[in-house]
């Protein structure tokens, strides 16, 4: 087995810890995470580095945040210090993935969810518990579906953008980048770039500034 790390040490990454373990091809060396107070502790086992640097031996791993935003600047972080890093997917056992689906490096597609067949996850993209995205999806780098969110097929999510729990869109829907759907709403027509829209069906409330938290 491959030795591999993961980078964040909250909630996204212990539910990581438990994919890879169930996949059982990888070896985890250890947690980089940058919170002084958890370095030299343990999560599952596993103990918390510190902060990466140029003398990082092992090359592969994950990145553990849920946040598109920060996991996004986690990415190109990594990527300036250690250009060869190589990012590994996590796919739960119990996911269903339809026929030609590509999964790109960095992706997590959690428990009890389905990906169906011709959709696209793009590098570093969520696809959280008990979700689902229908056939001929296309999720864009760093984007996320929530716990118990449905896309139809034919959706296109833009980059870093995100739908929140228990949210619907339906199919042949487009939503730009950086935009977020609050929890539970419907989304039933286009949306665009950097917008917060809630609601049945959903309605654009406000504009969204670029890294704005939304968690």
């Amino acid at each position: 087995m491959e030795w591999i790390v993961i980078f964040g040490a909250g909630g996204h990454a212990q539910v990581l810890i438990d994919i890879l373990e169930l996949m059982g091809i990888y070896r985890i060396a250890g947690i980089y995470d940058d919170h002084p107070e958890l370095v030299g502790k343990f999560i599952y086992g596993y103990p918390v580095l510190g902060i990466i640097g140029p003398t990082t031996v092992i090359r592969k791993g994950i990145i553990g945040i849920g946040d598109n935003d920060y996991r996004s600047a986690v990415a190109h972080c990594v990527l300036k210090r250690m250009p060869d890093f190589e990012f590994i997917s996590a796919v739960h056992p119990s996911a269903i993935i339809g026929k030609n689906v590509t999964i790109g490096p960095g992706v997590a597609v959690m428990a009890g969810s389905v990906v169906n067949p011709n959709t696209r996850l793009e590098a570093h993209s969520v696809v959280n518990t008990m979700s689902s995205v229908d056939h001929d999806c296309h999720l864009a780098p760093f984007s996320s579906v929530a716990p118990g969110a449905h896309l139809g097929g034919n959706v296109r999510l833009g980059e870093r953008s995100f739908i929140g729990m228990g949210a619907t869109v339906i199919h042949n829907i487009h939503i730009g980048s950086d935009t977020v759907v609050g929890a539970g709403a419907t989304v039933v027509s286009n949306l665009p770039s950097q917008v917060i829209a809630f609601g049945t069906p959903a309605k654009v409330t406000r504009r969204r500034e670029v890294q704005e938290k939304y968690l």
